[in-house]
């Protein structure tokens, strides 16, 4: 429980009651920006005698959590963060909520405000800093990116346990289709990642929704999403795919948020979130899609099924065309289900060629989003990486499915190249006319016979694929210039192109989607190296280090760091030139296997957003396998190099981190973690600007502990 804020404190004696505050800090990449609006905030509140608190919400996950006990006694609660933090626990204090910028610049200003802030009340939305904390991508945008984070796992899970089932336990029947015996171990798995599969989409639209309007838009959003894909209920062979998720998950979060501006009793407010809002919400918005959406829906595709029916006669590479691109568009939804229904009716009256077209399009979806990963790379993040790898393996086992999660993060770019490459596969085949004897597509199937006309079958899906692939990095990269041509700044709440990432949008990094998502770049260092820990409020813990000293990597900045890589006087003057200085500087080691391709990813990385901290302070940063193990630099320049930093000071200290794709751990982010607060002192900033040598800077760094 919480007690109620009293009213703001007055006076100004010795013998007033020292107040006692609490804050959250957070940045969508949760490294260093995360740890400075802490640090500041603690100095600040020491300087002004006060007590604070502050918890972080990193990639490390939250530290120095905030207990019932301290929200009872708080007077009142900070909220410096670009992502979403879970208010409901501060119900009945005073509550203000900035940007994590604000944090890092502000700090006493906000001390001061909180003292007048609003009370927060259960279901209220969060009263933003009326100076804002810089601007943000659009709640929208966050929310797709929310969903589409908690919907990879299942996307995966489901689709690879389908494939492995149907390519150990699967087999053509002579009455048509691939399948797995009933009753056996195989079936049992299918049905588990069918199981995944079916939640994806009410996962997806259930996510969107609690990111627009918190925990009581969760249910209404999963059921709408459930409806939406259960094509029964509105009379549609079809449900409404990932796409009606997506609707539903905006409508439900919007009218949740709708109704919790209506005025109700007082005694009714407590039941509003847990009771009220959920019941009338899932209730408005499933009868809504049933009656309103569902219908029309059923009406469109019921319609689309007779065009397609009465275009047989007609050219096959027109038909195989249109199949494809409908094949691709939804990928499972009720456009692709239109298509696929078509050519599985057609395999009963001995016409195999339409079910050979959609064949050929069903894998070129995932088989192209992930061949998009693997030529360029550097567009995506590790876990879009990851997912396009799953993707590959879906698309052998024709599941479709596997490129939702890249359509939903980028529809503008990723459907439109689905819908081309899946075009040229139908159209190929068509053409060619392949024939498939089973309602099934991909390769497993000519695999296990079920294919007449094989090579071309896959001529169609290699051509296909490049096309869907190329199109994909094209579109992409294209979307990406232009946003580099306004580039963001990441840590005033903007989250970079690349960053869905946005992953755990009020949820705290998304339980691993973080994502990303998201999805966010992270910096991951050898998981050998000794634990690194950190003090409630950013200084040094006592005991940080006891134990490690008999591990050899006990050097600056756990070794990573040496005199190899200090160079004190950088010679560049903008900050391409500086990247490109500070790989050089880290080349000494010998441990960077392609400087071209370490530049360009640090580089990919200030496109997301700077890594200018303010403060005269940068620290780009790398993960790539052009280097071979993990390795810190560090440089000094005297007039400074311009990096769009949060404050608009030029860069004199800058520290580039980089490490191989293949390392784990996460003591890196706590090097990180500790490092950002250490360069928040003035004094450990002044010793480290008037070190004369290598060697004098690497006594100043040792400070980081």
């Amino acid at each position: 429980m919480t007690s109620p804020a009293g009213p703001p404190p007055t006076g100004g004696g010795s013998e007033q009651q020292r107040l006692k505050l609490l804050a959250v800090t957070g940045c969508p990449t949760g490294i260093a920006h995360t740890y400075m609006a802490a640090e500041k905030l603690a100095q600040a509140a020491a300087s002004c005698g006060i007590d604070m608190k502050v918890e972080t919400q990193g990639s490390i996950g939250a530290e120095n959590v905030l207990d019932d006990n301290d929200v009872s006694n708080a007077d009142g609660v900070i909220i410096a963060a670009d992502k979403d933090v879970d208010l409901s626990r501060f119900v009945g204090k005073r509550v203000l909520t900035v940007g994590v910028a604000e944090g890092i610049h502000h700090p006493e200003q906000l001390i001061e405000r909180v003292r007048s802030a609003p009370v927060h009340t259960a279901g209220a939305a969060p009263e933003a800093s009326a100076s804002g904390g810089g601007k943000e991508r659009s709640v929208a945008y966050k929310a797709l990116m929310n969903g589409v984070s908690y919907m990879i796992p299942f996307v995966v899970v489901g689709g690879l346990l389908i494939a492995i089932s149907l390519s150990l336990g699967g087999h053509t029947d002579p009455s048509g289709g691939l399948v797995i015996p009933k009753d056996s171990f195989w079936m049992d798995i299918n049905n588990i990642g069918v199981i995944g599969f079916t939640l994806m989409v009410p996962i997806l639209s259930g996510y969107i929704a609690y990111a627009i309007g918190d925990r009581p838009a969760l249910v209404p959003g999963m059921i709408g999403g459930w409806i939406a894909n259960t094509g029964d209920l509105y009379d549609s062979k079809a449900g409404a795919g990932f796409i009606g998720a997506i609707v539903t998950g905006f409508l439900a979060g919007y009218l949740v948020l709708w109704i919790k501006k209506v005025k109700v009793p007082k005694f009714v407010q407590p039941i509003m979130p847990i009771i009220v809002i959920p019941i009338v919400a899932t209730t408005a918005l499933g009868l809504f899609f049933i009656y309103v959406i569902g219908k029309p829906i059923s009406w469109v595709f019921e319609h689309l099924t007779d065009w397609l029916s009465g275009m047989t006669g007609t050219s096959a590479i027109l038909l195989g065309a249109i199949l494809g691109l409908m094949i691709a568009f939804d990928m499972g939804g009720p456009v692709n289900k239109t298509a696929f229904l078509f050519g599985t009716g057609l395999i009963a009256t001995g016409n195999q060629t339409v079910m050979g077209m959609c064949a050929a399009a069903i894998p070129v979806m995932p088989l192209g989003q992930g061949l998009a990963t693997l030529i360029r790379r550097r567009l995506y993040t590790e876990q879009e990486r990851e997912t396009g790898l799953a993707a590959l393996f879906m698309g052998c086992f024709g599941i479709s499915e596997g490129a939702i999660p890249f359509a939903a993060a980028r529809p503008a770019q990723v459907i439109p190249a689905n819908m081309l490459g899946g075009a040229v596969a139908g159209a190929i085949a068509g053409v060619a006319g392949v024939e498939d004897a089973v309602p099934h597509g991909g390769p497993i199937v000519a695999v296990l016979g079920a294919v007449s006309g094989v090579p071309m079958f896959f001529v169609a899906v290699l051509i296909g694929t490049a096309v869907t692939g190329l199109t994909t990095v094209t579109l992409v990269d294209v979307s990406e210039r232009r946003r580099k041509g306004a580039a963001p700044v990441a840590g005033l709440g903007v989250a970079g192109p690349l960053e869905p990432a946005l992953v755990g949008v009020g949820a705290g990094a998304a339980a691993g989607g973080a994502a990303g998502a998201v999805v966010a770049q992270r910096i991951v260092a050898s998981s050998s190296a000794p634990a690194a820990e950190t003090a409630p409020t950013g200084t040094p813990s006592a005991g940080a280090g006891a134990g490690a000293g008999a591990d050899t990597n006990t050097g600056v900045l756990s070794g990573y760091l040496t005199e190899q890589t200090v160079k004190v006087a950088l010679d560049a003057r903008d900050k391409e030139a500086a990247i490109r200085e500070m790989a050089e500087l880290l080349a000494r080691t010998g441990k960077v296997a392609d400087l071209d391709e370490l530049v360009a990813t640090a580089l990919r990385r200030e496109e997301q957003g700077t890594t200018g901290l303010g403060e005269e302070i940068a620290i780009p940063h790398a993960k790539t396998d052009a280097v071979t193990a993990p390795v810190v630099g560090f440089a000094r320049s005297a007039e400074g190099v311009e990096w769009g930093s949060l404050d608009g000071t030029k860069a004199r200290l800058v520290f580039m981190i980089s490490v191989p794709e293949a390392a784990a751990g996460d003591e890196h982010l706590r090097i990180l973690a500790l490092l950002s607060r250490k360069l928040m002192d003035p004094g450990f900033r002044e010793r480290l600007i008037a070190a004369p040598d290598e060697g004098a800077v690497l006594e100043v760094l040792n400070e980081v502990r």
